[in-house]
């Protein structure tokens, strides 16, 4: 029986194979941003149908990350160069969405009534929301060079 392409690094016979991006220390990606999927994408579901009026775009923002993590983590579990790129492309929006929403959460904090994921540059989550696509751009870097 064929093992699954996360937990092998590169198929290396004829025909080329897929680049796998969860496997060995890229595994604690996949990790984080299943739990991060999960959380931010639980917590935007639930505010969004109970707590709309209270903070909306807090909430929007919240989703919205709920699916760049899903995203990334669905790049990293698949695999390949294509998907290497998928991520790539979102883990910078991911960075940009940390920056800019953790810059305007300081700059303007009345505008963001309830926190999102991204507030404050993931303050509430141990500054986890900064480094993860610090981390996830450098691990796709390093596919690349390994491909």
């Amino acid at each position: 029986m064929a093992e699954p392409a996360t937990t092998t690094t590169k198929d290396t016979s004829a025909g080329g194979g897929r680049l796998s991006l969860g496997s060995g220390p890229g595994r604690l990606l996949v990790w984080l941003y299943g739990v991060f999927t999960v959380g931010a994408a639980s917590r935007a579901v639930y505010q969004l149908i109970a707590q709309y009026d209270r903070a909306p775009l807090s909430y929007i923002l919240s989703a919205v990350s709920a699916v760049v993590y899903a995203v990334i983590l669905f790049s990293l579990v698949r695999g390949g160069e294509a998907a290497r790129r998928v991520g790539l492309v979102c883990c910078c929006l991911e960075l940009l969405g940390v920056l800019g929403v953790g810059t305007w959460t300081l700059l303007e904090p009345s505008a963001f009534p309830d926190a999102t994921v991204w507030s404050g540059y993931g303050y509430g989550y141990l500054f986890i929301p900064v480094f993860l696509p610090v981390t996830g751009l450098l691990w796709l870097r390093r596919g690349r060079r390994a491909g």
